[in-house]
C-alpha cells in the first residue's frame, strides 16, 4: 500500500499532514510532480519528478497505483481514473471520492469549464481553512484505520 500525491497543486499544509502520517504508520508516500518537490528525510517518503506536460503526473499516478493505494488529488478526472483501478482517492479538503459521487463531480466540472470558456467569471475554490485541514486529517486517519483492519485479517 502506498499513498500517492498529485503534488503540483497539493497545499503544503496537507503535505505536512501526510509526511507525519507516513512516518507514524510507516507507509510509503510518493509525491509526483513535474518539478522538484522537497521532502523530509525519511525512508517512507520520496518524490518523483516527471517531465512537464499536460497530465503527465496524473498519468504516472494512474499507471503506478494499485487497488490498495490512496491518491491525494483535487483533480476530478484523475480521481475518476484512480477509482476505476480500485484505488481510493481523497481531496485535500477532506472529501473522499467514491464511485457513487464521481460522475456528478465530473459533470459539474465540465459545466464550470463551459461557463469559464464562455467568459462567465466563476472564481476558484476558497482558500484552505482550518476546518478543511481537520477534515483531511480525519479522512486520512479513517483510511489508514481501514487499511490496518484489512491487513490484520
Amino acid at each position: 500500500m502506498t499513498i500517492w500525491v498529485d503534488a503540483d497543486a497539493c497545499p503544503n499544509v496537507i503535505k505536512e499532514i501526510l509526511f507525519r502520517a507516513a512516518d507514524r504508520v510507516e507507509m510509503p508516500l510518493t509525491l509526483v510532480a513535474n518539478q522538484n518537490i522537497r521532502v523530509p528525510p525519511s525512508k517512507f517518503i520520496r518524490s518523483m519528478r516527471v517531465p512537464a506536460g499536460f497530465d503527465v503526473a496524473d498519468n504516472e499516478i494512474v499507471r503506478l497505483c494499485s487497488p490498495e493505494d490512496l491518491v491525494i488529488t483535487a483533480d476530478i478526472p484523475l480521481a475518476a481514473e484512480v477509482l476505476e483501478k480500485g484505488a481510493s482517492a481523497l481531496n485535500p479538503r477532506g472529501e473522499r471520492y467514491s464511485p457513487a459521487t464521481i460522475r456528478q463531480k465530473l459533470t459539474m466540472r465540465d459545466f464550470m469549464d463551459t461557463l469559464r470558456a464562455s467568459g462567465v467569471q466563476s472564481g476558484g475554490p476558497d482558500t484552505l481553512s482550518q476546518r478543511d485541514r481537520q477534515m483531511f486529517a480525519a479522512e486520512l486517519d479513517k483510511w489508514l484505520l481501514e487499511v490496518k483492519r484489512r491487513t490484520a485479517k
